[in-house]
């Protein structure tokens, strides 16, 4: 069964920056893309990047791009989102996510099917 655990959240200042981590188990990591989506207070869930299995593909909504990278360690079987210049804006639950088929460089938001618990960011203005 796969397992998905978020770390890193926490309260910053706008202008900060925080690091997320999310540490799966439960199959073979690095087969397989993956991504972090966030849930602001009274928003729908929102895709924010994804890194294909391989590490060297990434992808970023409009939101995220220049300030927020993701990576992947696939020797720790650990995904990063490095987030700097954090606005208020970009309070929200923080999700990570695992694509369901393997191999693939852009999954379709909808085939994200395994989740973590989330880790909360806040930033303060």
């Amino acid at each position: 069964q796969v397992q998905l655990v978020e770390s890193g959240g926490g309260l910053v200042q706008a202008g900060g920056s925080l690091r997320l981590s999310c540490a799966a188990s439960g199959r073979t990591f690095s087969n397989y893309a993956m991504g972090w989506f966030r849930q602001g207070p009274g928003k729908e869930r929102e895709f924010v990047a994804g890194v294909n299995w391989s590490g060297g593909r990434t992808y970023y909504a409009d939101s995220a791009k220049g300030r927020f990278t993701i990576s992947r360690d696939n020797a720790k079987n650990t995904v990063f989102l490095q987030m700097n210049s954090l606005k208020p804006e970009d309070t929200a639950v923080y999700y990570c996510a695992a694509d369901r088929v393997p191999l693939r460089t852009v999954p379709p938001k909808y085939e994200y099917a395994y989740w973590g618990q989330g880790t909360q960011v806040t930033v303060s203005s």
